[in-house]
């Protein structure tokens, strides 16, 4: 797939339906002891609420069009790290499994970059799950340093702490 047969473009309503549709593809990686159904809602809900403030002036939605088919949808935002400085920070990034490997998503980053770069912020920033293997090679391919680790343990059961406190 050439670059000219993929249109990257801001989001329009008109979007809505095809670009969440791709949210399942974003459960890819979670960890295999989290609650498949709640993992399902996060994930459409997190599309669906960018979405709805795609117009807000700190954020952007862009979509991959090809032959007029959406087939992949970046979110970008502005976030404060703990710094205090703001960063771009990317929410969402999807392809389309039919489209995977194909320089869709690159294309998408790029926009994210430059939606970043015009607002002068510093770094773009973004997660996915540690078991995302694919997610973290292209992210790596594409000059992004893992910056934190998140690290669970999965318990037993709970137990009130002694005392009842």
């Amino acid at each position: 797939m050439s670059d000219a047969e993929v249109c990257v473009r801001r989001y329009e309503p008109r979007d809505r339906e095809a670009a969440v549709l791709l949210a399942t593809r974003l459960e890819t990686g979670v960890a295999h002891w989290r609650d498949a159904d709640a993992v399902r809602r996060a994930v459409v809900g997190w599309v669906e609420a960018s979405l709805a403030n795609a117009d807000a002036e700190d954020q952007a939605v862009f979509v991959a069009e090809v032959g007029g088919d959406v087939v992949g949808l970046v979110t970008v935002a502005e976030r404060m790290h703990f710094t205090g400085e703001i960063d771009a920070y990317v929410g969402e990034l999807v392809v389309k499994c039919t489209h995977e490997r194909r320089g869709v998503g690159r294309l998408m980053m790029n926009a994210a970059e430059e939606w970043a770069r015009r607002r002068g912020l510093r770094y773009l920033t973004l997660e996915t799950g540690a078991a995302n293997r694919p997610a973290r090679a292209f992210y790596d391919r594409c000059g992004y340093q893992e910056e934190d680790v998140r690290l669970t343990k999965t318990l037993d059961r709970f137990s009130p702490p002694a005392g009842g406190e």
